[in-house]
C-alpha cells in the first residue's frame, strides 16, 4: 500500500491507469503499478512504455495527470456446478495456483471465485459447493497457527457433508502443511488433497490446470488420506498423489518438483479420471476427529562439519521445548554435540535425530558414536521420517504431553504413515 502522501497525489488514479507524473526531474508517462510488499511506501512505481519500472519519490512529485483509465472486465458470475455431483469444498490459501498475472501492469493478484479458475471441466467431476479463504499469504509466511486454522476449516467442511476437500496452497512449504494436516485430522478418512502450481494458472505453461483436474478426481475417490497432488513428470500426462507425511518439494521450479521420500505415491492420477493405485492406503469411512493441539516452541537444526553445539544450547535457552536435528548419514552428530544433547534431555527437552540424506533411516547401533548418541545421551531416533515431518510431529506430540517417556513412545508410533516398517527399494529417487 502506498503512503498517504502518494495516495493524495494520485487522487482518483487507480492501479493500471495510464498517467503522467509531473516531477521535479521531468515528466514521466506510464502505467501506475501496485507497490511491492517490500520497499519504500513513499515511492510511486511507474511502468514505462519500454517495459521498465521506475520509482519516483513523493517529494519529487508535483502532480499526477490521468491519461487513460484501465479497461476493466465486468464482474463474472460464479461458475455453475452440477448439484448432482459429489460435494467438495475448495479452500484457497494463496500461492501461485490461486493467482493470476495482470499482463498490463505486471502485477499479481489473487483469484476471488471459482469462475476465475477457468476450468469448466471441474463441473464434470465435482460440485464445488463452497469456496473458503481463511487467509491469503505466500507459503513461506505460513505459521503453525495457520495450520491450526486451516485444519479447523477442513474439518468443518467434512462435518458439513463434503465428500472431499481441495486445498490450493503455495508450493514452498506445502509439504509442511500436508504433514500438519495429516496429524491434526486424526483418523479422518476423507480425501484431503493439497494442490499447488509452479506457474500461475493464466500462463500457457501452467501446471495448475492439470493439477486441479487430477486433485478433483482424487477428492471424490475412495482414498481417505491427506496428500499432495501435483505433476508426476514434466509433461502433462499424469499427476502423483503422495501421502502428506512422505512428500517433499525437491526442485525450486520444475513442474514435477514434489516427490515421495522413503515411500512411493499412493496413486498416479490421470486427467481423464483414471486412478492407478500403487500401494495400500486408508479407504474412505469415518470422519475421525480434529486434534490440532500443537506446541510451536520446537526448533529444527542441521548438523554439519564444524557446527557449534551451542546452537542447541541457544535454542533451549530461548524457549525451545523440543529439538529436531538433521544428522548426517545414519543419524550422526559431531562428537562434541553429545554432551549438549544429553544435558538437554536430562533437562526434559526431547531431542529427535533424523537423517539429512532424506532417503534411508536412522540406525542406532552401527557405529560407537551412534550407540553413545542413542543409548547414552538418549536421543530419540526419527526412523525414516523427513526432517520437516519430524519437526511437525514433535510439535504435535508436545501439544499433548511433555512426559519424556510418553514423547518417546509417541515419536516411535506411526500415526499418519510417517514411519515405514521396512524401506521399499522402489522408493529411492522415485
Amino acid at each position: 500500500m502506498y503512503s498517504e502522501n502518494i495516495k493524495k497525489l494520485i487522487g482518483s488514479a487507480e492501479i493500471g491507469d495510464e498517467i503522467i507524473v509531473h516531477s521535479l526531474k521531468g515528466d514521466f508517462q506510464g502505467i501506475l503499478m501496485p507497490r511491492p510488499n517490500v520497499g519504500d511506501a513513499g515511492k510511486l512505481v511507474l511502468k514505462l512504455s519500454n517495459g521498465y519500472n521506475i520509482g519516483i519519490s513523493e517529494g519529487n512529485i508535483k502532480s499526477v495527470e490521468i491519461v487513460a483509465k484501465k479497461k476493466r472486465a465486468p464482474a463474472r458470475e460464479l461458475m455453475p456446478f452440477d448439484e448432482s455431483k459429489p460435494k467438495v469444498s475448495l479452500i484457497v490459501t494463496g500461492g501461485t495456483i490461486a493467482s493470476k498475472v495482470d499482463y498490463e501492469t505486471g502485477g499479481v493478484s489473487a483469484l476471488v471465485d471459482p469462475s476465475e479458475l477457468g476450468i469448466a471441466e471441474l463441473r464434470d467431476i465435482v460440485n464445488i459447493h463452497e469456496i473458503k479463504s481463511p487467509f491469503t499469504k505466500m507459503s513461506e509466511d505460513m505459521t503453525p497457527d495457520d495450520w491450526v486454522s486451516l485444519s479447523r476449516d477442513v474439518y468443518k467442511s467434512i462435518k458439513d457433508g463434503a465428500k472431499g476437500v481441495i486445498i490450493a496452497h503455495g508450493t514452498d512449504t506445502l509439504h509442511f502443511t500436508a504433514a500438519a494436516l495429516s496429524f491434526f485430522l486424526k483418523d479422518v478418512r476423507v480425501p484431503i488433497v493439497l494442490v499447488g502450481a509452479q506457474r500461475s494458472i493464466d500462463r500457457p505453461s501452467s501446471d495448475a490446470y492439470m493439477n486441479l483436474i487430477c486433485a478433483a478426481h482424487v477428492s471424490v475417490s475412495d482414498i481417505g488420506e491427506v496428500g499432495v497432488c501435483m505433476h508426476a513428470t514434466m509433461n502433462d500426462d499424469y499427476c502423483a498423489f503422495i501421502r502428506g507425511t512422505k512428500v517433499r518439494k525437491m526442485h525450486s521450479s520444475r513442474r514435477d518438483a514434489f516427490r515421495p521420500i522413503n515411500d512411493i505415491p499412493i496413486a498416479h492420477v490421470f486427467p481423464n479420471g483414471r486412478i492407478e493405485r500403487l500401494q495400500d492406503y486408508k479407504k474412505c469411512g469415518d470422519i475421525g476427529e480434529l486434534d490440532s493441539k500443537f506446541d510451536k516452541n520446537v526448533a529444527l537444526l542441521k548438523a554439519y562439519p564444524g557446527s557449534d553445539p551451542k546452537m542447541l544450547e541457544f535454542a533451549v535457552d530461548n524457549g525451545a521445548h523440543g529439538v529436531v536435528i538433521e544428522g548426517t548419514g545414519l543419524g550422526h552428530v559431531p562428537t562434541d554435540w553429545l554432551g549438549n544433547i544429553k544435558s538437554a534431555i536430562n533437562d526434559g527437552i526431547p531431542v529427535v535425530v533424523v537423517t539429512q540424506t532424506l532417503y534411508g533411516r536412522v540406525n542406532t547401533n552401527v557405529y560407537s558414536n551412534l550407540r553413545k548418541l542413542y543409548h547414552d545421551a538418549r536421543a530419540i531416533p526419527g526412523e525414516d521420517m523427513l526432517p520437516e515431518t519430524a519437526y511437525v510431529k514433535l510439535g504435535w506430540v508436545l501439544g499433548h504431553t511433555n512426559d519424556m517417556d510418553e514423547v518417546r513412545k509417541m515419536m516411535a508410533t506411526n500415526f499418519a504413515g510417517e514411519i515405514t516398517k521396512r524401506s521399499d527399494p522402489r522408493s529411492f529417487l522415485w
